[in-house]
């Protein structure tokens, strides 16, 4: 079933949480929705009924239109989304502004260079602790190592709870079953709160002390206030990098002419990040219509939701010449992968530098290397797109 103001022309059926072949290749399911229909944007009516834009110019148009597209709901179904209040994601702008200056020094490119010797460390110390076994399930012993060992050392937080909060992320983000939305991030916060206290109190040098010692318009942030920004920020920091990084080394492991393109030239690896930050887009986000309007033939409605799905951003061929090859020569490409306008992810350095990173120092170590034979690698829909588990294999050499 769909309202009435929604042509049966523009109805698919398609789940972000399940897509159709998602389980084989998640990229591969939303191209395949993306080319089966001329409309930019359609409507789809699982997780409550949404509209979904599909191209690159209307995706580009929501983002930057604030006004029209607002970020007071990004999730759906919008019964989730409309208890996700975290900041500054679901605030609009001029008031975000205030609230993302909070969190903007701290991922300043200076703050980042600064960073990047201990990232560099610890990705050294992860590959050589496996390299001599020949093999390893990158997921576990890199992927959700990495960037979370990085991200819990910048808010001061216990090292030995990162499966834990990794379980009540992934809750909100691809939820299992297990435990609700709501239920997620209320164990967040009851988590944060004692820190947050703590901090408050003494503050150190850590992202967390940032945060809650930050001002808004020249007034002290709220408990909640802070509460709402750290969840956030820690959601953030546990998702997202972690699951581009299966995605990446999924694709190097597959395609060893363009990993030893990277092994002969290494000074192509940051064109090489970017190239592969298109074509690998794992986040869909989604906006609130604020009014009535037709939208690249779409009849919007307010209080409709409208999924931005990154992912097919970067695959769209009407923004990026043959978008499903990876072409490390490709120059300057289209892209929504780390959002873009006054939501552009404010981690979005560190993200870069942590990929680059582990590209420079495992093609060092493990130049060669491949999927585990007769490994079936599975993906996962959501909010953002992961590979499950990613056993790799390569040769032992003295």
């Amino acid at each position: 079933m769909h309202p009435e103001h929604v042509p049966p022309s523009l109805v698919v059926d398609f789940d972000m949480y399940a897509p159709t072949r998602q389980e084989a290749d998640f990229h591969a399911a939303w191209k395949a929705l993306q080319d089966r229909t001329t409309a930019e944007v359609v409507w789809t009516p699982h997780n409550g009924g949404h509209w979904m834009a599909l191209r690159g110019k209307p995706m580009s148009e929501v983002f930057n239109d604030f006004a029209t597209f607002s970020s007071h709901i990004i999730l759906v179904p919008k019964s989730s989304g409309e208890q996700h209040k975290l900041l500054p994601t679901t605030l609009d702008p001029p008031e975000h502004r205030a609230y993302r200056n909070i969190l903007n020094p701290a991922f300043a490119p200076r703050r980042v260079r600064a960073l990047e010797q201990t990232v560099r460390e610890v990705a050294i110390e992860l590959i050589e602790a496996v390299r001599p076994a020949g093999a390893c399930n990158f997921t576990t012993a890199y992927a959700e190592a990495l960037p979370i060992r990085i991200f819990l050392a910048l808010l001061d937080l216990p090292p030995a709870d990162a499966p834990r909060l990794k379980y009540l992320s992934d809750q909100t983000t691809r939820p299992d079953g297990s435990m609700s939305f709501a239920a997620a991030l209320q164990a967040l916060n009851d988590y944060l709160a004692p820190f947050v206290e703590r901090r408050r109190e003494r503050p150190g040098d850590d992202l967390l002390s940032t945060i809650v010692s930050g001002q808004v318009n020249g007034r002290a942030l709220t408990h909640d206030e802070c509460m709402n920004l750290c969840t956030q920020v820690l959601i953030a920091g546990l998702d997202t990098v972690v699951n581009f990084l299966g995605f990446l080394m999924l694709f190097l492991a597959r395609h060893p002419a363009h990993r030893r393109e990277l092994r002969d030239a290494p000074e192509r690896i940051p064109a090489a990040i970017e190239e592969l930050v298109r074509r690998f887009g794992i986040v869909s986000i989604a906006r609130l219509v604020t009014r009535d309007l037709e939208f690249h033939g779409a009849p919007l409605r307010c209080g409709d939701m409208i999924l931005l799905p990154t992912v097919l951003h970067g695959l769209d061929e009407r923004e990026n010449a043959d978008p499903m090859r990876v072409d490390f020569g490709r120059g300057h490409a289209r892209h929504s992968t780390f959002g873009q306008g006054a939501h552009h992810c404010v981690g979005a350095q560190l993200a870069r530098t942590e990929l680059r990173v582990t590209v420079e120092e495992w093609i060092a170590r493990i130049p060669e290397f491949e999927v585990a034979p007769g490994a079936e690698i599975a993906c996962q829909g959501g909010i953002v797109g992961c590979v499950s588990e990613l056993p790799l294999v390569w040769p032992v050499t003295s």
